[in-house]
């Protein structure tokens, strides 16, 4: 059995979505043992809403699931890195390939990437 240390962050650990193929940072989430078990036995990623207060499995909704193709853990044991084939091409849900679709410029903050899905049409 894997051993993370959920504890010391009150039963949340960070878990890191990347790019299997080109490394890129899509998304940063949360796992509670549940999710982490679940995402061990399915292949699949699966996080701990916690606006929602209850286990989401990726892209259960729009399709853009998550196939993990790789666990990485912390040195103490309380952060995963999940590297992914992201199904669909898009982890964002408000339709862009990653989270981090936007940088600052001139102390502004821009959009950078092109959206990938209209969530309003997937999210009905």
């Amino acid at each position: 059995m894997i051993l993370l240390d959920f504890e010391k962050t009150g039963g949340l650990i960070p878990a890191i979505a990347q790019d299997y193929k080109t490394g890129e940072v899509l998304m940063l989430a949360y796992m509670n043992q549940k999710s982490f078990d679940e995402t061990l036995k399915s292949g699949y990623a699966t996080y701990y809403s916690r606006s929602r207060n209850e286990l989401w499995k990726k892209g259960e909704t729009s399709g853009h699931m998550q196939q993990v193709k790789e666990i990485r853990v912390d040195c103490d044991k309380d952060t995963v890195l999940l590297k992914v084939d992201q199904v669909g091409g898009a982890a964002c849900h408000k339709g862009y390939k990653s989270c981090f679709f936007s940088k600052i410029e001139n102390n502004e903050l821009k959009i950078v990437e092109p959206i990938i899905f209209d969530p309003e049409k997937v999210y009905k």
